[in-house]
């Protein structure tokens, strides 16, 4: 808008005119980007297939700086477009606000002047005295209290009830009406005038210089635009987003956008719904994979080291991103809060038949190792699965801060991680495109504390199936069949030389403490076998007692004598390291647990 923004203006004003043209802009934005996709597609791909020479390189050089302006085009124009439905729905509140201060002035016989003042007709009331007077009427305006008439006063300054004195002079009951109504026009205006100048701001920033070359720097200001946009827009686009619901009412609220909204959910607020649980794999692999880049900038400019080992992470979770995958990659959610946040599929969980979640345990966290080690094992798992049921997606869960020290004692971790786990796992129902895919939660060190704490729930994990647990120091239980899929559906993979399955009870862990620290505690269940099926958190998920399917996996290098450390209780999904327990583990999730190769109960 240009000029003063008065009251008759706010009120004749249709905001319906900035969503058409956010239409025009949003229409010019998909051409661009069809447009770049056929010069990459098309136009470049045919040049790289059947030329090769300088002026086919030439060429192809000309053609991405095409690419480039159809890009840029296809971002700002995105930009443009939200910008304008932020303001139409940012302004819609003052204008309603308005109108109905005008609807009750009208209705109170009040006049409202062309600079937002409000008179007020004249009243007859009566005072003190039951005498009735004919108060007259005034103007008043809005935010600035007028003094109005005041009462009658007896010499000395003491109001007067003696006979032929007014005593409190009486008020015209219209007053305070008028001012109110006055002062909710003023506010109106003072609001949308704000807004107005916000986005007007904003809008400036998206205009390109005539005859621009759109170079990488350019491109690299369209987040700083993306940015100023999300600022100032950010109220419009956070009022829907239903945060605070059930994945199954997510999933309603995704459906019931149409396209033009979703994308710009997508390129603009993505991190408003990348991490919903309930709506599509693909869009929360899209909004997160823009998100990625805003959150690596927001952790370089912070600097302590807490913030770098995130962002190292980070770094390379988006360079692994950028190459081909087998299977392919969905980032399902990123954050930066706790010790960091990945959710990684390898695979399309909501087309694939079969799914896992895999739930890492102690000492993880959004760092190297992670990108490097954990989240192999989760590709590992898929393929694997691939080879028995090429319908198989496999996902690492880090949506929760597993415990980092001697915190690993105790069950809080893993307590509070169950809710967020719970409600990922109901999400994965929601949004798969089959009616009953097939699902197993797994759970690897404290990670099997954490997803047996969430089997126990009411109703159970949501939607799973199996559960495998892996190299477990107890789950809180004392049966498989507290689980909630039944004992035959519970499996167990623990090696003999894993020292973190042979945790002792609470009671054997405080006597070894006291002599030993937690190297006396392990130390001692290395050197001799215990003799009992009790571990820290409960029945030995690999006892007879416990009654889960125990399936075979390498026993690895003894901690002491073979100087194998703690190697035993990493290795049940590396196939290079043990190929048995790999196996066995692919083969449930795929959905295949009679081919599974069983061993003894401890």
């Amino acid at each position: 808008m240009t000029g003063t923004l008065t009251w008759q203006l706010l009120r004749d004003l249709r905001t319906s005119a900035f969503t058409d043209a956010g239409d025009t802009w949003h229409a010019v934005s998909n051409r661009s980007d069809a447009d770049r996709a056929r010069v990459e597609r098309a136009m470049s791909a045919k040049i790289r297939e059947t030329q090769e020479s300088e002026s086919a390189e030439a060429a192809l050089g000309r053609l991405r700086r095409l690419s480039r302006n159809f890009q840029y085009l296809h971002s700002e124009c995105g930009l443009v477009r939200t910008a304008l439905n932020g303001l139409a729905g940012d302004l819609s509140e003052p204008q309603n606000q308005l109108r109905q201060a005008l609807a009750d002035a009208a209705a109170l016989h009040f006049t409202v002047h062309d600079d937002g003042s409000v008179s007020y007709p004249a009243a007859e009331v009566e005072d003190l005295t039951g005498t009735r007077r004919q108060i007259p009427g005034s103007t008043t305006r809005g935010d600035s209290r007028l003094p109005l008439e005041p009462p009658g006063l007896a010499p000395g300054g003491q109001p007067s009830l003696r006979p032929g004195y007014a005593g409190f002079a009486p008020l015209n009951p219209n007053a305070a009406k008028a001012q109110d109504v006055a002062d909710r026009i003023a506010r109106a205006v003072r609001s949308a005038r704000e807004i107005d100048a916000r986005y007007a701001r904003t809008l400036q920033g998206l205009r390109a210089e005539k005859g621009l070359d759109v170079t990488e720097a350019t491109l690299k200001d369209v987040f700083r635009d993306t940015a100023d946009v999300r600022s100032t827009a950010g109220m419009h686009l956070g009022e829907g987003v239903p945060e605070d619901k059930s994945p199954a009412e997510r999933k309603k609220w995704w459906d019931g956008l149409t396209d033009e909204q979703r994308q710009e959910y997508l390129e603009v607020a993505p991190d408003l719904v990348g991490n919903l649980d309930g709506i599509p794999a693909a869009a929360r692999d899209e909004a997160n994979r823009n998100y990625l880049p805003v959150l690596i900038d927001d952790l370089s400019r912070r600097g302590d080291g807490d913030a770098g080992t995130k962002l190292d992470a980070l770094r390379m979770l988006q360079g692994k991103l950028n190459e081909p995958s087998d299977p392919p990659m969905f980032l399902l959610g990123i954050g930066d809060e706790g010790n960091g946040r990945a959710i990684v599929s390898y695979g399309n969980p909501d087309t694939s038949r079969n799914v896992s979640a895999y739930v890492p345990g102690l000492g993880t966290k959004l760092n190297d190792e992670f990108v490097e080690d954990t989240m192999k094992r989760a590709q590992d798992t898929a393929k694997g699965a691939r080879r028995f049921d090429p319908s198989s997606a496999s996902i690492v869960w880090l949506g929760y801060d597993a415990p980092q020290n001697v915190d690993v004692m105790t069950k809080g971790d893993a307590e509070r991680g169950v809710p967020a786990y719970n409600r990922f796992m109901e999400g994965l129902s929601v949004s798969h495109q089959s009616e009953d895919p097939h699902v197993t939660a797994i759970g690897h060190s404290y990670g099997s504390l954490t997803v047996g704490t969430a089997a126990k729930q009411s109703g159970g994990i949501p939607g799973v199936d199996d559960i495998v647990l892996l190299g477990s120091p107890g789950v809180d239980a004392q049966k498989a069949g507290e689980l909630g899929v039944g004992k035959d559906h519970v499996f167990v993979g623990a090696a003999d030389n894993d020292p973190v399955t042979h945790l002792p009870s609470k009671d054997e862990a405080a006597l070894g403490w006291a002599t030993g620290g937690p190297v006396g505690v392990l130390v001692g269940r290395d050197l001799y076998d215990a003799g009992n099926d009790d571990v820290y958190f409960g029945k030995d998920p690999a006892s007879e007692a416990f009654e889960a399917r125990r399936f075979k996996v390498d026993d690895g290098p003894r901690m002491i004598f073979d100087a194998g450390k703690f190697d035993a209780h990493s290795q049940y999904f590396t196939p290079e390291l043990d190929r048995v327990g790999a196996t066995n583990i692919a083969m449930i999730v795929a959905g295949r647990p009679d081919g599974i190769t069983t061993e003894e109960h401890r």
